[in-house]
């Protein structure tokens, strides 16, 4: 059996322990806001106006950086947990929005298709992933105000204070914005692009559209349109931020026309000049939308 062997310990004072050097490090942090100008409490300004910024960092010991290093990694693994849970938190809402969705599929391609009328499918499975793909995009949008809460709430814990503001209402305003733009996509530009591709009918040539690409279109037609319909909200926090002014905006009119039909052409489902026109000019009215919130409004 071993002998009992005496260790010798250093001396703690002349070591500072975890908790007093993370406390220095908070009085330095809180002494450079003050001379910053970033608190308005009285209390930390008088506590900690002669703190001098100068000194000599406190030095970790051996020990007191192991603690640190695995704290740093305990945090990680929160992370990962946080990120992990919310993401299962938005696959189950959009499956379950999946599921009510399918169970109202046929009234959702009632609406979808009447402005095109009576549709075919050319392929035995075309039918039954148009139903899964109506569905599946139907639960992703009805499933977005949470999946959205769940990115915030993540993201948010490193915003800063001006930041986290800034989203408080952004958000809402965003989900708002986004239904407004397909409503709009679909009630007053939709109707009339069906129309127009109708219009190159003969008594030789018949419309003859299939369901699934008739889908795709509608898809790749209406979505672009909730995009576009966040520009004032982007618009408004960039000119928040000082970002952008009124007059930045007014000077670069000319460049927006042009990037708005440039837009168009990319992410309109089909090459023709009507449907990029269609996507370009609620971008152009919305542009100048922003920049009169922007100028009246904000006044920058």
């Amino acid at each position: 059996m071993e002998s009992f062997q005496v260790r010798e310990f250093n001396d703690p004072k002349r070591k500072p322990s975890l908790n007093s050097v993370l406390a220095q490090k908070e009085r330095l942090k809180a002494a450079e806001r003050i001379r910053r100008g970033e608190t308005k409490d009285t209390a930390e300004t008088n506590a900690l106006a002669n703190v001098d910024l100068e000194a000599v960092e406190p030095q970790y010991t051996p020990l007191e950086e192991q603690i640190m290093a695995e704290n740093k990694a305990m945090s990680l693994v929160g992370h990962l947990g946080e990120l992990r849970k919310r993401i299962i938190i938005s696959a189950i809402a959009i499956l379950v929005g999946f599921c009510v969705a399918y169970y109202y599929v046929d009234d959702l391609l009632a609406i979808i298709i009447a402005p095109a009328g009576k549709l075919y499918y050319m392929r035995p499975t075309e039918a039954f992933f148009t139903y899964m793909k109506v569905a599946l995009v139907a639960g992703i949008i009805a499933a977005s105000p949470i999946w959205l809460y769940e990115v915030w709430a993540f993201v948010i814990p490193a915003l800063t204070k001006q930041e986290k503001q800034l989203t408080n209402w952004f958000l809402p305003f965003a989900i708002i914005l986004f239904i407004m733009g397909i409503l709009f996509s679909y009630a007053l530009v939709l109707p009339v692009a069906i129309q127009f591709f109708i219009g190159f009918a003969t008594d030789e040539l018949q419309p003859l559209f299939s369901i699934g690409q008739y889908i795709d279109f509608v898809i790749a037609f209406v979505l672009p349109f909730g995009l576009i319909f966040e520009l004032p909200i982007v618009m408004i926090i960039m000119a928040k931020l000082n970002l952008i002014t009124s007059a930045f905006l007014r000077s670069k009119r000319k460049i927006f026309l042009f990037l708005a039909f440039v837009i168009g052409g990319l992410i309109s489902p089909t090459p023709d000049m009507f449907s990029q026109t269609m996507i370009a000019m609620p971008m152009i009215i919305l542009y100048e939308v922003s920049l009169w919130l922007v100028a009246k409004v904000m006044k920058k």
